[in-house]
């Protein structure tokens, strides 16, 4: 019963791209954010979930690419209410887990009600 939107890094500074208008509840982002924007990156992580109402994950690269950038991680599980689940720190490389309760999001979804009154539109 889980429906999911997967989204690249340079999306997530698009809120319009991420809008929940397909009703999903947890969305996941891929990412290549350099080390010089993750404040950035943690910021907007949490801000997609909240205006959605939906668990989000990010997933940032570490290391050095080709042209030298620096890419830290900083991986991230939050909730529909943008608060932090689990993550990796800094230049932390490993897994994280998080259990989602359905259930609760859409109650919660349902008390607070603004996202029936997001914004019919379409993208060209």
């Amino acid at each position: 019963g889980w429906k999911i939107c997967t989204l690249i890094c340079y999306d997530l500074r698009f809120p319009v791209w991420a809008r929940n208008t397909e009703n999903y509840n947890l969305l996941i982002f891929m990412a290549n954010w350099p080390v010089a924007r993750i404040k950035a990156w943690d910021t907007l992580i949490k801000a997609r979930a909240i205006e959605n109402m939906s668990y989000v994950i990010g997933v940032n690269r570490t290391g050095k690419d080709a042209n030298n950038y620096e890419y830290s991680g900083n991986s991230l599980i939050v909730d529909f209410l943008g608060d932090e689940i689990s993550s990796l720190k800094s230049n932390e490389i490993g897994i994280i887990e998080a259990t989602f309760n359905k259930s609760h999001q859409d109650k919660v979804r349902e008390k607070l009600g603004f996202l029936n009154d997001k914004d019919s539109f379409n993208i060209i």
